[in-house]
């Protein structure tokens, strides 16, 4: 979960298109040019979604077309689903200084000629809450980012599209293609690449031998679960460590980490979070649970790679996940290093690039399983 937030938001002057504003889930409300794109055109996009109740909302995203005409039949999309930047409003990757360092293997995708999207999920750059791991709500996100891309005519998609994510994302692509078939029926999705994604949440969040670690992921996931599911912190925690977690989620992530006092409070929440476990909890442990992922659904090619040395999402709870998704008889490439979990995508992105390369090329898709 490496990725940073910048202090200053650069300035986002959108161009309006009232026609599609009026429309509902995935349609596109603005597009306005951003600058510094390494290879391509990039444009700032705001787009119709629904947050996990089902009511409309206004997300933001970037989009980077590669340069040249497009093809007859347009140019394919691949989705970069980014990992953790934190949950406030203000850790948006789209409105960062990285934005496009961010997007592993960037320069490939948009040099095989794919139109790269990069949504920022609900909550992030504008208004929230914004679902930390919440799975349909970032799956519909998703989604939508795709079906707004479509709509700008300076991109000039296709209908085909492909997921690659890391961390937060990697649970995030496998959500959407989850839900594509439904959701996005006028679209066919070839791939989904996730690199160490969270699998079983119950396992992820709160089963983690790193202490530091554990309070981090605790104080995101539940300061944005009492928002999106009106279920107060006190409930598991006394009122001063609901309060210090409300203060840790405030903070994003930063290009040095966590800024010390984000660094002091995670010391004193470490503290304050012996012996508590929000699994104890029924209603936490079923909402675990309902946005953890099972192989019902993933019926796409997958490509799905961790590191043995990661500490936030631990390699065993992934390996029992593809052992799963092969007694399903899912269709799953898993690839393993001896890498931790802040380089991952970067790690394997040329094999990303490559595995849906072959997607897209309709080659028979590579299975691990048996």
């Amino acid at each position: 979960m490496r990725y940073l937030i910048a202090a200053v938001a650069l300035t986002f002057a959108a161009s309006a298109l009232p026609a599609q504003a009026r429309g509902g889930a995935g349609s596109l409300v603005a597009a306005a040019p951003l600058a510094g794109a390494p290879s391509g055109n990039a444009y700032k996009i705001r787009y119709r979604s629904v947050d996990p109740d089902g009511r409309p909302v206004t997300v933001t995203g970037f989009v980077v077309v590669p340069r040249g005409p497009a093809p007859a039949a347009g140019r394919d999309v691949v989705v970069w689903t980014h990992g953790t930047t934190g949950v406030a409003e203000a850790c948006a990757p789209s409105d960062a200084d990285y934005r496009y360092d961010q997007v592993a293997g960037l320069g490939a995708l948009l040099a095989a000629g794919y139109v790269v999207v990069a949504p920022d999920y609900q909550g992030l750059g504008n208004p929230g809450p914004h679902p930390y791991l919440v799975g349909e709500a970032t799956g519909h996100v998703v989604l939508d980012a795709v079906r707004a891309a479509h709509a700008m005519p300076r991109a000039s998609t296709s209908t085909r599209f492909a997921l690659w994510g890391e961390s937060q994302g990697g649970h995030a692509a496998l959500w959407a293609g989850r839900l594509a078939k439904r959701y996005a029926p006028g679209f066919e999705l070839v791939g989904v690449a996730a690199a160490v994604p969270p699998t079983d949440l119950k396992a992820n969040l709160t089963g983690g031998s790193n202490a530091g670690i554990q309070a981090f992921l605790t104080a995101y996931s539940a300061a944005s679960w009492a928002k999106v599911y009106g279920l107060p912190l006190t409930t598991v925690v006394k009122p001063r460590t609901a309060r210090l977690i409300e203060a840790i989620a405030k903070n994003c992530v930063t290009t040095k980490g966590f800024k010390v006092r984000t660094q002091i409070g995670l010391v004193r929440l470490i503290g304050q979070l012996r012996g508590v476990d929000l699994a104890s909890s029924p209603r936490w442990a079923a909402l675990m649970a309902k946005n953890s992922l099972t192989p019902a659904g993933l019926d796409f090619p997958m490509l799905i790679v961790q590191g043995s040395k990661d500490q936030i999402v631990a390699p065993a709870v992934t390996r029992k996940f593809v052992d799963r998704l092969c007694r399903a008889k899912a269709n799953v490439t898993f690839v393993t290093d001896d890498g931790d979990h802040t380089t991952a995508g970067k790690r394997s992105a040329a094999l990303a690039v490559s595995w849906l390369g072959d997607r897209f090329a309709g080659k028979a898709p590579p299975s691990d399983c048996g």
